[in-house]
């Protein structure tokens, strides 16, 4: 059974940090491209993040570029989400998703919701002005 496992959220204020994990199990962690997508109130569902562990090759959304900052660690079947310079604007429930199996080597890994196969429950990030 594909499991996902998010934690880490949390309450911060503006200009603070969290750290998100993302706990994989019941696939081939390599395998699979690894995302975070994240749900505002009466929002879209937006791409975040995602990562190949396979060969690190990583893709970020625009508003979070030089803020956030993806890893995998391989032995644990774990990602992380380094969220740095919150803004109020980052508040919102973040998945964790996997896309696969995933074999290209080297290019960006796709943000797109739509390709992903599996969920996590999400965790709440909340960021107060």
């Amino acid at each position: 059974e594909v499991q996902l496992v998010e934690s880490g959220g949390g309450l911060v204020q503006a200009g603070g940090s969290l750290r998100l994990s993302c706990v994989a199990s019941g696939f081939t962690f390599d395998d699979y491209v690894i995302g975070w997508f994240r749900q505002a109130p009466g929002k879209e569902r937006e791409g975040v993040s995602c990562i190949s562990p396979s060969d690190d090759s990583t893709n970020y959304a625009d508003s979070v570029k030089a803020r956030f900052t993806i890893s995998s660690d391989n032995a644990k079947n774990t990602v992380y989400l380094q969220m740095n310079s919150l803004k109020p604007e980052d508040a919102a429930v973040y998945y964790c998703a996997a896309l696969g199996p995933w074999a290209v080597v080297g290019g960006p890994p796709p943000l797109s919701g739509y390709e992903y196969s599996y969920w996590g429950q999400g965790t709440q990030v909340t960021v107060s002005s």
